[in-house]
């Protein structure tokens, strides 16, 4: 029973050996396709023949990520061409490929220079920084290093003097919109000024108007209570409401006086017939 079980054991250990020597045959053998198709890939790009050797890159890459040099190459061949996006994509796959300092600063060291070709700095700056850090007496990388930032501060500098630039320009807008509101309110208060003086011209008129009619009035009234005067003196005065006229009061004398006299005659007729002479003794 011990001997089965260390049969079996031996037997296992045997079959993983053998499987890891099959996986490491594979891949090498793979790794070895994929060199000999970067080197192909390599012959065609000096050649100028770069669409053969991007698809042999390709081919190369799917075939062994051990083989940094295919990527890093066809992000070389893109960068030439400065199709920039597509060497930021290889460069940054030879970065996480490379399992040693060396390929791992190359790599960081081109993906600063596609970062510098978009102008991003600030980006190019840290990547560079990378890069030192897997070599730091690479004097190449040093130089870009403070090339990158200078360019940097250049472009914060000039990003600052653009906002100040559009910040004043949006106050000096602001401003001219400001007075051209004020000039047009000031423009509509003149107008309504000017319709209220206009305004106040016709009522002052108006009332003018009226304070002429009734002085007018008045006037004629006065010309009518004097005309009869000053036309026809010889004619008799209108009577005003509640007062008799001058033949009125004339008729109205004569009948006191012809009633008075009626009186008179009746008394003195009573006299004469009821009042006896009385005689005086003669003594």
């Amino acid at each position: 029973m011990r001997k089965s079980i260390l049969l079996l054991l031996f037997l296992m250990i045997g079959y993983f050996n053998l499987a890891q020597d099959n996986e490491e045959k594979n891949k090498n053998k793979a790794l070895k396709t994929s060199k000999n198709l970067t080197w192909q890939a390599n012959k065609m790009l000096s050649e100028d023949k770069f669409i053969e050797a991007e698809v042999d890159y390709r081919k190369a890459i799917a075939k062994s990520t051990e083989n940094i040099a295919a990527p890093f190459n066809l992000g070389n061949a893109y960068y030439q061409r400065e199709t920039y996006n597509e060497a930021f994509v290889r460069f940054k796959e030879a970065a996480e490929y490379a399992t040693d300092k060396k390929s791992k600063h190359k790599a960081y060291h081109n993906i600063g220079n596609v970062f510098m070709k978009r102008k991003e700095y600030e980006k190019a700056v840290e990547t560079y920084k990378e890069a030192l850090r897997n070599n730091p007496t690479d004097e190449e990388t040093r130089y870009n290093l403070a090339l990158a930032k200078e360019l940097l501060k250049k472009q914060q500098d000039d990003n600052k003097n653009k906002n100040e630039d559009q910040d004043q320009d949006k106050k000096e807008e602001d401003k001219d919109k400001k007075d051209e509101n004020k000039d047009k309110e000031d423009k509509k208060e003149g107008e309504d000024d000017k319709k209220e003086e206009g305004d106040e011209g016709k009522n002052n008129e108006k009332e003018d108007d009226s304070d002429k009619g009734k002085e007018d009035k008045k006037k004629d009234e006065d010309e009518n209570d004097k005309k009869p005067q000053e036309n026809n003196q010889n004619s008799p005065k209108q009577p005003r409401p509640n007062q008799l006229s001058k033949q009125q009061v004339q008729n109205l004398l004569e009948a006191m006086q012809n009633e008075e006299k009626k009186v008179k005659e009746k008394i003195d007729a009573k006299k004469v017939q009821g009042n006896k002479v009385k005689t005086e003794k003669d003594w």
